[in-house]
């Protein structure tokens, strides 16, 4: 029996998403490393994915920033400068503190505002836990980035929220991109809190209807990550627990 056209295309997209994210996966793992080449036959063998979703994948890596095109054929995996990150980090908390914005002068239901309520109360029992343990720091990671989704949805924004995936989904942008890096150094349980803080104080604009202050918290909120791209960057002897790391160049390297 013929495959209906549709069925093909949907077959198509599903490899492609699996191609996308396993190569992603061996990036940010540390299998392939800054300067190394991938070839479309190398990505087909290491995904098992045909040549078409594999092609199409590798092109979406390079919209995002992992991939770097090479003249000759192929792609070769990219190296970031501190000041890229920097750079999407800020991208991603000026979309952030939009979203912010647009949830208070809304308006938001007390309903609506529960599930965000909710996942700060796990984020805070979470916290309560001295010191974190790795397990925490993992559950954390999930949490946050969920408390951000919701957040983004309170927008009703269907265009300001593409953007933010889009930001989100750049090299180390996403809200919990060093956290696991951050997780065996002193300082990690007290910038946890501080950022639980600003989470509770953007639940509080939100629900006082203050556009203004909602966006200039989620803005600064932003600026945490950059804090723990600068403490994991200065103790790369935890590499275990963010490999991806190494394809970050600083001024010393």
């Amino acid at each position: 029996m013929k495959v209906a056209p549709e069925r093909e295309v949907d077959r198509s997209v599903s490899q492609t998403v699996k191609a996308q994210l396993a190569l992603r996966d061996q990036i940010l793992s540390g299998s392939l490393r800054p300067g190394e080449r991938i070839s479309e036959l190398q990505a087909v063998e290491t995904t098992g994915a045909s040549r078409t979703p594999v092609r199409m994948a590798l092109v979406r890596l390079e919209e995002e920033g992992l991939l770097e095109a090479i003249p000759s054929g192929g792609f070769m995996v990219k190296a970031f400068s501190e000041r890229d990150i920097l750079d999407s980090i800020e991208l991603r908390g000026t979309l952030e503190g939009l979203a912010a914005r647009f949830a208070a002068e809304r308006g938001v239901s007390a309903r609506e505002l529960e599930p965000l309520k909710e996942c700060h109360l796990a984020i805070d029992d979470l916290l309560r836990q001295v010191p974190i343990s790795v397990d925490a720091f993992s559950a954390y990671v999930t949490l946050n980035a969920r408390f951000h989704a919701l957040l983004t949805e309170l927008s009703r924004s269907p265009p300001l929220i593409r953007q933010i995936d889009r930001a989100s989904a750049l090299p180390f942008a996403s809200p919990s991109g060093f956290v696991m890096a951050q997780s065996a150094l002193p300082e990690a349980q007290q910038i946890l809190i501080i950022g639980q803080e600003h989470h509770r104080v953007v639940i509080d604009a939100i629900e006082n209807r203050e556009g203004a202050r909602a966006e200039a918290v989620m803005r600064e909120h932003a600026r945490l990550a950059v804090r723990n791209l600068r403490l994991a960057l200065r103790n790369r002897t935890h590499l275990d627990l963010l490999p991806a790391l190494a394809l970050i160049k600083t001024a010393t390297d």
